[in-house]
């Protein structure tokens, strides 16, 4: 009973391995949103050029929850600075989660001494004469 609680209490290598990919995930959802976020920052900056640039009384669209309004320049501008406003709050949000998820990673590649191969690991071991069994492993642990 004492051995199988013992052996409950440190996780399996495949457990490691699941937990770590789910990290990664987690690492990479969090910058494709930031890599959208600042596209649609990107997006903001260049109409708000352009409309500053127009008279305040032209008329322009706008997409609102699917529905094109017709609005004036200087109806627009205001929440379009607002807008850029709250995307570089919440690019700054989605860039320090990103570092902490990375620090979290670490770490816990650290705990479980966890060691990732990169492409050169892969190509000399593919060169060698290793088993194909042991070619695809792209991480390992060390007990």
């Amino acid at each position: 009973m004492a051995a199988t609680k013992a052996k409950n209490d440190k996780p399996s290598n495949e457990e490691i391995y699941a937990i770590f990919q789910t990290l990664r995930n987690e690492q990479r959802v969090l910058a494709g949103k930031l890599s959208e976020m600042e596209s649609e920052l990107n997006e903001h900056k260049v109409v708000i050029d352009t409309l500053n640039k127009v008279d305040g009384d032209r008329r322009c669209y706008r997409m609102v929850g699917g529905v094109l309004c017709e609005r004036t320049v200087k109806e627009v501008l205001p929440s379009l600075a607002n807008n850029k406003e709250q995307l570089t709050k919440l690019i700054e949000t989605l860039n320090k989660q990103l570092s902490d998820k990375g620090t979290e990673i670490n770490e816990f590649k650290k705990k479980h001494s966890i060691r990732v191969h990169g492409n050169e690991d892969v190509k000399s071991s593919q060169q060698s004469d290793e088993p194909e069994s042991t070619k695809k492993s792209a991480l390992s642990t060390i007990s």
